[in-house]
């Protein structure tokens, strides 16, 4: 089985300003440079077969480059999400955009709607019963902000959870709209017998 997700990587620069803030509440597992994530869709686990076809029919979601900029913090309760601490991104219309155009694509291969409403964010820690106040946190960051920054691919990313925790794999990387005098490349290019999803 092979747990999935899409999502975009925010670049370097995002990334540092994220790490700026992350301090202040006790017993919080801030997540590290490689768990810097916007999550577009979650698929959970799935066979071998269905991670090969997820992979080829997200060849064909399309969208143009865009900017997000960091737009203050919040926390996720117990759900489905689970306790959370979050940095928000604006404006939400193209990554929103992006979100449906790669949940219809995920319809039609036959798995279900996320069935939940989509909320851009980067997850910046994760919080159990043990973890101190977070309202001190949130107070000092609710004016988080930066500049607008490029984002220009999403990724196909493989979840594994080990002792140290979990950490992610990136599968297949589909860049946005190329130049139109050149087709559109997906990095790595791989045919469906030569993708690197782990037996």
């Amino acid at each position: 089985m092979h747990r999935l997700f899409i999502a975009l990587r925010p670049p370097a620069e995002m990334r540092e300003a994220l790490f700026d803030v992350q301090d202040g509440v006790e017993g919080a597992r801030w997540q590290d440079d490689e768990q810097l994530h916007l999550t577009l869709r979650y698929i959970g686990e799935v066979e071998r077969p269905m991670a090969e076809d997820i992979a080829v029919v997200l060849q064909g979601v399309r969208t143009p480059a865009f900017d997000l900029a960091l737009s203050s913090v919040g926390q996720f309760d117990a759900g489905r999400r689970g306790r959370a601490l979050w940095a928000g991104v604006t404006p939400h219309d193209a990554v929103a955009a992006l979100h449906r155009k790669i949940d219809h694509a995920l319809v039609r291969l036959g798995l279900p709607p996320e069935g939940r409403a989509f909320l851009p964010h980067i997850t910046l820690a994760r919080l159990n019963k043990s973890s101190g106040p977070t309202e001190p946190f949130l107070a000092a960051h609710a004016s988080l902000a930066s500049p607008p920054m490029r984002f220009d691919h999403f990724i196909l990313y493989e979840s594994h959870v080990g002792h140290a925790g979990a950490w992610y794999e990136s599968v297949v990387r589909y860049p946005f709209d190329p130049p139109p005098t050149s087709g559109r490349r997906i990095v790595p290019s791989r045919d469906r017998n030569d993708l690197s999803f782990r037996s």
